[in-house]
């Protein structure tokens, strides 16, 4: 597994894609989780990069969050209108895992507070979860073609094109 900032090095486009697209909707993204049945549950939430890792985290008590606990594994993806996906779009795979440590969640707070606006200063974070990213893929529309980068652990970002 690899965390965000180790993920810009290895998969640097499907990296750049997903940042450009993460920030052009608001930090808007698709999280898709397992239900207790195994059913897939879509939910909107709004991840966070900060501190080279990418934070997974919202609302406690959330269904997701709960599916979350229960099996840790996830797929993230921006959001999108444009069914022409002309400014690309991103999907990563991976699991989660809860970070309690009060100083990081300070530090958390405190940038999200200078960020945003957003007042979570003096909270407790329960879950906060840290991404682990296993697989990725990004897409990218051109003249007559889609090129569809793939990644995953233990390999090299690689294209294939489709006509």
């Amino acid at each position: 597994m690899t965390i965000w900032q180790e993920f810009t090095e290895v998969a640097p486009k499907i990296a750049a894609i997903f940042t450009r697209r993460h920030a052009a909707t608001g930090n808007l993204c698709l999280l898709a989780t397992l239900r207790a049945d195994g059913s897939p549950r879509i939910s909107p939430m709004e991840p966070r990069l900060f501190e080279g890792q990418l934070w997974l985290n919202g609302m406690p008590g959330t269904r997701k969050f709960q599916d979350l606990a229960r099996d840790p594994r996830f797929c993230l993806h921006t959001a999108t209108v444009d069914t022409h996906v002309s400014d690309g779009d991103a999907k990563l795979w991976g699991t989660v895992h809860d970070v309690q440590d009060r100083d990081l969640h300070a530090r958390y707070a405190e940038d999200l507070y200078q960020k945003t606006g957003f007042d979570l200063r003096g909270k407790v974070f329960r879950p906060f979860y840290a991404a682990e990213i296993s697989s990725a893929s990004a897409v990218e529309v051109g003249e007559g073609h889609m090129d569809v980068t793939v990644w995953k652990v233990g390999e090299e970002e690689r294209v294939v094109r489709k006509h």
